[in-house]
């Protein structure tokens, strides 16, 4: 009796190896991916047979991405920016739009300003020249701008969030959207899907009653669930456009004990970099819903004054778009920096490219700073961040952790030239995985604004330095390598 169990266990294994080496022979040879990405889930595969193969098939397989999201490409060239670039646009505009790129890179001897305006321009990005900006460090001045430019709107408001909460800052803000539809105002309101998966099925009813409309991008069926809509946008009559890290929710108001004060960067637009926003979101829309489609209007893009102001591109990246658009602008920027790189963002996996420039600037004598949270909220990406911030120590790159609660914002400014601020975090997830949507800016008043925030951050920091980090206890050291092997999925 013993025996026969055996046998049949021992069958038992044996075909389970073999099944796991056929699912593991789907990453190495159907999928183009990263070698560090493929090593990471063989691992997985190998070690937690089946279950392994299961979570690769929500987390990490690719191949539904591929039709899913380059028809989605193909339609939005085709159609969206086909309408902005060229049936708003003539010719003629569009090379005067090249001549002014090219002036503005000599007028300031920085060239390399010129080539990224053509990086981004090249992937479909309008250069805009006439922007007023706002920045908004804290929810509280975020929120309360918004509510009042709300309370303005007279023709549509177009909202998208990865998170929009059910407590009182989103309760709050949908009794304001659900007050402007009874007035008559159009109001669009997407959503992620996995973000937001927790919300009350009917929460959103009394806006639909009001006569708005909501959406959620993506429902978490499975395969979709790796595909994260991440882009926070409002766009209000064409006039007033905010894009950055806030989501909705109270905990961005630093009102929770969990995270304490909460600070991030957010913008808020008033010029053309506005219309970039709007056919992103119109198109994000379109894709998602299946009622009250938008149609491309010219009420939609109003014109507007024409004057000197901050020039700006509105970068987006993600599934649908051939280029890691803004994961380039990142690379080029890093690349070109002449004197210093200053970074913020909550988690901190790079690529190999984004590392290796990082340390190239470092070691080239430029002054390399990255802030990240000392309070993360996902522990296993605050490991691997520790472990990659770690070997930057030894090119010369000053580290610190952010102390005063937890800093949320995605920003990098270079040389006190160029600036971005977006959704995009320093991670390979942003880089591919996520819809993201960032604004380059080109303007050395508002860079070394956000600057000097940087520089004020640092009095809220402890600096990790090299000294600190050779002593760690090997437990700490543990983590690392652990949550280092795994990055690639993070």
């Amino acid at each position: 009796m013993h025996t026969q169990v055996f046998t049949i266990l021992a069958y038992f294994i044996v075909v389970l190896l073999f099944i796991n080496v056929l699912l593991a022979g789907l990453v190495v040879f159907f999928e183009r991916r990263n070698p560090a990405s493929t090593w990471a889930w063989l691992l997985v595969l190998f070690f937690i047979p089946i279950f392994g193969f299961l979570t690769y098939l929500i987390f990490g397989k690719n191949g539904k991405r591929e039709k899913m999201f380059y028809e989605k490409e193909a339609y939005d060239q085709k159609v969206y920016y086909k309408y902005l670039f060229h049936d708003r646009h003539s010719i003629e505009k569009i090379q005067r739009q090249k001549s002014l790129i090219e002036n503005r890179g000599r007028l300031v001897e920085a060239e390399y300003l010129t080539d990224l305006a053509y990086l981004h321009l090249n992937s479909g990005n309008w250069m805009t020249f006439n922007n007023q900006v706002a920045v908004f460090n804290t929810g509280k001045d975020k929120f309360e701008a918004l509510v009042r430019d709300i309370r303005k709107a007279k023709k549509f408001i177009h909202l998208e969030y990865y998170i929009w909460r059910g407590d009182k800052l989103g309760s709050r803000l949908l009794d304001e959207l659900t007050k402007k539809a009874k007035e008559g105002v159009e109001v669009r309101l997407l959503y992620d899907g996995m973000g937001n998966s927790s919300l009350p099925k009917d929460f959103f009813d009394k806006l639909h009653q009001a006569g708005g409309y909501s959406a959620a991008f993506l429902p978490p069926f499975f395969v979709r669930i790796n595909y994260r809509n991440h882009r926070k946008l409002c766009i209000i009559d064409g006039e007033f456009g905010y894009i950055g890290g806030f989501n909705v929710g109270d905990e961005y108001l630093g009102i929770v004990k969990r995270y304490g004060h909460w600070r991030d960067t957010h913008l808020r637009f008033e010029g053309d970099a506005v219309d970039q926003m709007q056919i992103r979101f119109i198109m994000d829309w379109n894709f998602t819903s299946r009622e009250g489609v938008v149609p491309l209007e010219d009420k939609y893009f109003p014109e507007r004054e024409q004057y000197d102001g901050v020039e700006t591109q509105i970068v987006s990246s993600g599934p649908d778009t051939q280029w890691k658009n803004i994961r380039n602008g990142y690379f080029k920027m890093m690349n070109e920096a002449e004197d210093h790189i200053y970074l913020t963002t909550p988690y901190f996996v790079p690529d190999d490219s984004i590392f290796d420039s990082l340390r190239v600037a470092a070691l080239s004598g430029i002054d390399v700073r990255i802030m990240i949270p000392g309070n993360p909220d996902h522990i296993l990406v605050y490991w691997a961040s520790m472990s990659y911030l770690g070997e930057l120590l030894e090119a010369g790159v000053r580290c610190y952790q952010y102390e005063k609660g937890f800093i949320h914002g995605k920003t990098l400014c270079i040389d006190g030239s160029v600036a971005s601020v977006g959704t995009a975090n320093m991670d390979v997830r942003s880089f591919a995985l996520n819809f993201e949507v960032n604004a380059f800016m080109f303007d050395t008043e508002l860079t070394k604004s956000l600057e000097a925030d940087f520089m004020k951050d640092l009095d809220s920091c402890i600096e990790i330095t090299k000294e600190w980090y050779d002593k760690r206890k090997w437990w700490f050291k543990v983590k690392e390598a652990v949550a280092r092997l795994v990055s690639p999925m993070l």
